[in-house]
């Protein structure tokens, strides 16, 4: 259940062109541009630089090139419900605003990404969030996630249209939280509501590609080979699943233009295994 040739070579070799036309749509926008409701796009960029430095460090073994001294404390205790916090602490610290800066800045560390991803291992783990044990192959998964959402969020905020590789797209589920899974996520998804006794299984199936099985089982959730009767099916074009997770596209819009279709032996219990995987939106 290791990620594949393809995969890593999507995974390590998509960073440049995503930013190189993410950084062409923000050239000549002015910083204090909104782009979401609580973000400008200065705002936008800096968290972008931000995680493309921490996982420089992570990849190299070194220390992240920001101002944040508790940077690993942060990463170490943080789980999906205080990412929003961790965001705003790391910003409040990490004070660059100024966009062409930004611009330089994140274009120097992809490259430094695609440089490292040659002599990477994409089996390698990583401490990542809340303690989670996280492939290299994942870490650069998200990354390109992270850049294809904010991307796809500037070009909304300019009345544009952003174009997300579904094959890009898809290593989100397939290869990033197959990989955190089967790694194991610490604390990364701890919570303090009652615990669901018993099983359910998700098979979450790409239109790129193959099927992948995960399974909340008394409350965790654990990667499984694919089941051939789930109790939940979702069939999806990833981009548009990507942008649903995330809480920029709403289930109803994704369902209706028949991006994502839900089935399964026992489909309503999708919402019940998805308040356990969640994702910050």
């Amino acid at each position: 259940m290791s990620v594949t040739s393809d995969q890593w070579r999507c995974a390590a070799t998509s960073a440049p062109d995503v930013s190189r036309r993410l950084l062409t749509l923000v050239d000549g926008l002015p910083a204090d541009h909104p782009v979401t409701a609580d973000w400008s796009l200065a705002d936008t960029m800096a968290h972008l630089a931000t995680i493309t430095a921490m996982d420089i460090a992570l990849v190299t073994g070194g220390v992240p090139n920001l101002p944040v001294p508790e940077i690993n404390e942060l990463r170490a205790t943080t789980t999906v419900d205080t990412v929003a916090e961790m965001n705003r602490r790391v910003l409040a610290q990490f004070t660059e605003r100024d966009v062409p800066a930004l611009s330089a800045r994140l274009r120097a560390d992809v490259a430094e990404l695609t440089r490292l991803a040659d002599t990477a291992d994409p089996d390698h783990e990583v401490s990542w969030l809340g303690a989670a044990q996280l492939p290299v192959a994942g870490l650069y998964s998200h990354l390109l996630n992270e850049m294809n959402i904010h991307a796809w969020d500037i070009a909304r905020s300019v009345g544009g249209r952003w174009h997300t590789d579904p094959h890009q797209a898809a290593l989100f589920v397939d290869v990033f939280l197959a990989g955190v899974t089967r790694c194991g996520y610490g604390r990364l998804l701890d919570h303090d509501r009652p615990v669901r006794a018993g099983r359910i299984s998700v098979t979450f199936h790409p239109r790129t590609g193959g099927p992948t099985t995960l399974a909340l089982v008394d409350g965790r959730v654990l990667l499984e080979p694919v089941d051939p009767r789930p109790d939940v099916r979702l069939r999806y074009d990833p981009a548009t699943f990507n942008l649903m997770l995330f809480g920029r596209v709403g289930r109803l819009r994704a369902a209706l233009g028949r991006k994502v279709a839900v089935g399964g032996r026992r489909p309503w219990l999708l919402p019940t295994f998805m308040s356990t995987m969640r994702l910050p939106s």
